[in-house]
């Protein structure tokens, strides 16, 4: 099989993300700062190993159905529906809410593409559904470190500086 314009584009777009939700996690992972340090530390690494597994699975996908995966930084960073990540150090209840935003987005794109993915390919579909499970699952996990007990809502960063203040 050979994949079409369409499906080619919308692997693309998943590819870039998990690219960069591989670099944002590296950034995250150096430079937080904080309560539960350590645990989010760990936490990062295993998702930047996902998200690096998770990329190389789709470019190799592409490659199978004979498009050409492109995972230059100038595409990725041009191209990605993820914000950029903050430069300096960063609070790990900061961090935890910019974590699961980007988690959020990479999983958005892939809804996003899956119906027309489905359509095309069934087989890469179902690597979109692995995918989509283990990083709702990263972001339900890291999320809840700014969650309150008895609530379904996470307290954000923003909040819990208001509530300090």
């Amino acid at each position: 099989m050979k994949a079409s314009k369409t499906l080619t584009k919308n692997l693309q777009s998943v590819l870039v993300d998990l690219i960069e939700l591989h670099v944002q996690g590296k950034q995250a992972h150096w430079n937080i700062v904080g309560t539960n340090f350590r645990d989010l530390h760990l936490q990062l690494d295993e998702i930047v190993d996902s998200a690096r597994e998770f990329a190389d699975v789709t470019a190799e996908r592409m490659r199978a159905l004979q498009a050409s995966p492109d995972g230059r930084t100038g595409t990725v960073s041009s191209t990605t529906s993820l914000p950029q990540f903050p430069e300096d150090l960063v609070d790990t209840a900061e961090a935890v809410d910019l974590v699961v935003e980007r988690l959020d987005s990479t999983v958005a794109t892939m809804r996003r593409v899956h119906d027309q993915v489905d359509e095309e390919d069934p087989t890469t579909a179902d690597l979109l559904h692995g995918f989509i499970a283990a990083l709702e699952q990263y972001a339900w996990m890291v999320g809840t470190e700014n969650m309150k007990a008895g609530s379904t809502k996470t307290v954000s960063a923003h909040s819990k500086s208001q509530v300090k203040g």
